[in-house]
């Protein structure tokens, strides 16, 4: 594949790949909308949905006012689809949870947390989700003072509530969705092997709170791609994307704007699930596009290692942070670390860190942490810390370089691709040797939701794109 082979967003891929499964003769097939055997979602038999089963919800002119919970197993041979099919523009079927009506042969709790839920269920009998696939959906409106009918009549949804909350499962992928207008876009609470890809999450948050989010999730296991993820409800002050798993990597997405684009903690979980495992202490963030418009809550772009009162739960590990594109437009100062304690480290290679404010308004740190700088582009002129407490280390190799201007197409209408002559061709390092080649850096984000190979000649270009 050659990078003329983009994809514009990934439903054309699901769309292919689902008209081969339902073609598939074990595979029961369940169509919702106008003129369908479904009028209804609750019409789909979501309390006996079985491996390999697909409920196809077609997109109309009006939103689907209805919230459900998904308690089925699939398998990996055969899993349970719910997909979405696009009107004849592309547009996606909405889900409104604004006086949405869960189906009465469904009952389950936590109802005001999502529209959609995984998980946590009487009817059906209470399973762990496992191997479920939701694509192709306009999910919104998980927030007050919006309100439904569940099964204790009508009530108002919780602060806290998600267009998806995922409270338990495996092998849960999330795709082509758009997620808005809830309190958290995407909400999961220690699931196994999650997948969100593909995804327009913004506009949510809850004004005046800093705990909602537009993603909030901790899972075991859980990887972000080729997602848009801008910014959160005018007034709310939460994050772009906060997570608290172990074995997060974060790759090719687009992030911009939250009070941090990235915050990645400590787990809260209280028996220790997250933190025992072996993956806790080891993050890969690379290949994305992180913008802090000016303005825009904290001047911390990143945040690695925890943020409770239990400092033993931090996670006290590497953040093998590299070939990102890092862009501010703040007209003060931006940090682009914050590392908890001297606990944590953070291996940067190969990114690209730019501000549009003069020179040394780029921070590297606040208080803390081990930062390890090798091959990256730096505005010229910046600064370890400005904080009188500062007790942690920085080391900076020779290979650096330091301008002006990275040498972008057009960062002012966000071209952040490199232009001829730019020093940032053929100057990166090789990554770490504690990076897994499946961690390799092989795509590229394209605006918006999709990809392209990524294809280096020489040496390895520094940033989200080769040149």
């Amino acid at each position: 594949m050659t990078r003329a082979a983009v994809y514009a967003g990934l439903a054309g891929v699901v769309l292919f790949a689902l008209a081969v499964f339902v073609g598939e003769a074990a595979a029961a097939t369940y169509e919702v909308g106008p003129g369908k055997a479904c009028e209804a979602i609750a019409d789909a038999p979501w309390e006996a949905l079985k491996p390999g089963d697909t409920v196809l919800i077609y997109w109309r002119e009006t939103p689907y006012h209805e919230k459900w919970v998904i308690s089925a197993e699939g398998t990996a041979e055969a899993p349970i689809t719910v997909s979405g099919v696009p009107g004849p523009n592309g547009e996606l079927p909405v889900i409104d949870g604004r006086d949405a009506v869960t189906p009465a042969k469904l009952d389950y709790w936590n109802g005001s947390r999502s529209v959609i839920k995984f998980g946590g269920s009487n009817v059906p009998p209470d399973a762990t989700p496992t191997h479920i696939i939701v694509e192709n959906l306009e999910v919104k409106s998980a927030r007050p003072p919006y309100k439904f009918t569940g099964r204790e009549g009508e009530v108002e949804y919780a602060k806290n509530a998600a267009a998806i909350h995922v409270q338990a499962g495996r092998n849960i992928t999330i795709r082509n969705c758009v997620l808005r207008d809830s309190g958290n876009g995407f909400f999961a609470g220690i699931p196994e092997d999650v997948l969100v890809e593909g995804c327009h999450i913004y506009d949510n948050g809850i004004e005046g709170s800093i705990y909602e989010h537009n993603n909030y999730t901790a899972a075991a296991g859980i990887t972000f791609q080729f997602n848009h993820l801008g910014p959160l409800r005018e007034g709310c002050g939460g994050n772009n994307l906060k997570d608290r798993s172990a074995g997060i990597v974060v790759r090719y997405n687009w992030i911009e704007a939250g009070n941090r684009q990235l915050d990645l903690v400590d787990a809260e979980d209280r028996e220790g699930y997250l933190a025992r495992d072996p993956r806790y202490g080891k993050t890969f963030v690379y290949g994305n596009v992180l913008i802090e418009p000016d303005g825009a809550g904290n001047r911390q772009m990143v945040h690695y290692g925890g943020d409770s009162s239990h400092v033993e739960w931090y996670r006290k590990g590497t953040l093998h942070f590299y070939n990102n594109t890092v862009v501010s437009t703040r007209s003060d100062y931006t940090t682009a670390f914050r590392l908890s304690t001297n606990d944590e480290s953070a291996d940067c290679r190969n990114n690209i860190f730019y501000t549009t404010a003069p020179a040394g308004r780029l921070l590297m740190l606040t208080s803390h942490g081990r930062l390890s700088l090798t091959n990256n582009w730096l505005k010229a002129g910046y600064k370890t810390s400005l904080e009188d407490d500062f007790d942690g280390t920085i080391s900076a190799g020779e290979a650096n370089i330091t301008g002006q201007e990275p040498g972008f197409v057009d960062a002012a209408s966000q071209d952040f691709h490199l232009a001829e002559g730019s020093p940032c061709i053929d100057a990166g390092a090789p990554l770490s040797p504690d990076v897994p080649s499946e961690h390799a850096v092989r795509f590229e984000y394209v605006k918006h939701r999709g990809m392209a190979e990524r294809e280096d000649a020489g040496n390895p270009d520094i940033g989200a794109y080769a040149r």
